[in-house]
């Protein structure tokens, strides 16, 4: 049957293109792929930063919003959105952050939190 698809072993060519495959991911995973723990958490309000604080210790913040309290929480080197008076609360779903770069926001209430480092992973943000 001319023409035919062949079955059987796999050429040297397809074992070299895989093997070089699966050597570029890993090199990719580990140049691109960061996860070092945050030193300080930037809290904003608006378009303004409202206040940084260290990760080192543990303390709940009350921010007063647009349209009401928000308060976040900074516990074991982590923080997070604990209540916001958003309605769908995707904020306080988002949870625990603890990498640098990590971000949250509340818009309808305009709190955003980032979690700073050494340096960013990103030049910046849009939406």
């Amino acid at each position: 049957m001319k023409g035919a698809l062949r079955c059987g072993k796999p050429l040297l060519g397809d074992v070299l293109v895989i093997v070089v495959g699966l050597i570029f991911v890993a090199f990719l995973f580990k140049t691109l792929w960061h996860n070092e723990q945050a030193a300080k958490l930037q809290i904003r309000l608006g378009d303004k930063i409202y206040a940084t604080y260290s990760l080192d210790q543990n303390r709940n913040i009350d921010i007063q919003g647009p349209i009401g309290i928000t308060r976040i929480v900074i516990a074991d080197g982590k923080a997070r959105f604990e209540s916001s008076p958003c309605l769908n609360q995707y904020c306080v779903h988002q949870g625990w952050l603890s990498h640098k770069g990590q971000a949250a926001i509340c818009l309808p209430n305009q709190v955003s939190l980032e979690l700073l480092g050494g340096e960013k992973p990103f030049d910046s943000l849009n939406y």
